[in-house]
């Protein structure tokens, strides 16, 4: 396991998002509301570079004829297929079987740290 500084907590603003390379691979990085998380830029599906895609909400359980959106700003949505993930998880909406690879973050000071294992 090694740690990388890749950016500064100033850089990617609350909602927003930087992508970078780290280790031999792509890595995106999402500050939600503070908190930061950082995601493999590969979807499950057909390895589309997922952090391009847009940061939306999602439909919730509900009722019968009832619609409920929340989680607006924590659910990535791949730009080919629309496949859904769980920003702070890498979670897949869908199917709790896909997942996207996720790193763990912290913070040392103003640097975004993460950790990464073998490739």
């Amino acid at each position: 396991m090694a740690t990388h500084v890749i950016a500064q907590r100033h850089e990617i603003p609350a909602g927003g998002r930087k992508i970078v390379r780290v280790a031999g691979r792509e890595v995106g990085i999402f500050n939600i509301d503070g908190t930061f998380y950082a995601l493999k830029n590969v979807c499950a599906h057909q390895g589309a570079r997922v952090c391009l895609g847009r940061i939306v909400g999602t439909a919730l359980p509900s009722n019968v004829y009832e619609y409920s959106y929340g989680r607006e700003g924590q659910i990535l949505r791949c730009p080919w297929h629309e496949w859904e993930y769980d920003i702070a998880t890498g979670q897949a909406l869908f199917d709790p079987n896909v997942k996207i690879v996720s790193y763990p973050v912290s913070i040392v000071g103003d640097d975004i740290v993460i950790t990464i294992g073998s490739p």
